[in-house]
């Protein structure tokens, strides 16, 4: 509850904390996804990626915990003139033995490593046989320039976390680089970033 307190506060805010336009991660990325892919938003927020992915003729379904989060996200995509399936649920009661052609998860490290862990897993479980898991965040050297995320290395990403969790699926991008962000009042300037693309095997 108290994460969903602290997701509402920050939405109330006029504006949109990330801003409206996706992330670059998601520009840069999105065109190795297939046409008209079935697609799964994690934790969207106000809605910024899912509305993007829509807009490019994906079925999007997206979700996450906090209301006035996904109002705003309601807004976004009307405004866009486009179609989300927008719902409010919590990450851990999401149906995640449904099957997506792509996965997206950008920015979601609110979780501890426990959690995160079993995120990260369900994540790969939604990919269905000869899909996509685009999944973009922080390494933990992000405290050091303080420019978004969370306060809590332990919450973040290292290479090494990420190809043990996904041992199996072909990877096609592991990287971790620094570059300054612009992405809302929430993501902005020099950051310690990492991006995972990866493919699920259709069988195995």
């Amino acid at each position: 509850m108290a994460e969903l307190e602290f997701w509402d506060n920050r939405y109330q805010a006029p504006g949109y904390l990330f801003g409206k336009e996706p992330a670059q991660f998601l520009k840069e990325q999105a065109g190795q996804m297939p046409k008209a892919a079935r697609t799964l938003c994690v934790a969207d927020g106000e809605g910024r990626n899912s509305v993007y992915l829509a807009s490019l003729g994906h079925q999007v379904t997206a979700f996450d915990q906090a209301e006035l989060g996904v109002a705003k996200a309601r807004d976004l995509a009307t405004d866009k003139g486009v179609t989300v399936d927008f719902q409010i649920a919590d990450i851990e009661a999401w149906d995640w033995t449904q099957t997506y052609d792509v996965v997206v998860a950008v920015f979601i490290q609110f979780a501890p490593p426990d959690l995160r862990d079993r995120i990260l897993r369900w994540l790969g479980q939604a990919v269905a046989p000869g899909g996509m898991l685009l999944l973009h965040g922080y390494v933990p050297r992000q405290l050091e320039y303080g420019t978004g995320g969370p306060p809590n290395a332990a919450n973040m990403y290292t290479p090494e976390l990420l190809a043990g969790i996904y041992d199996g699926f072909e990877i096609l991008r592991l990287e971790e680089y620094n570059r300054d962000v612009d992405e809302g009042r929430g993501h902005s300037g020099r950051s310690a970033l990492i991006d995972l693309v990866a493919r699920k095997p259709v069988s195995g």
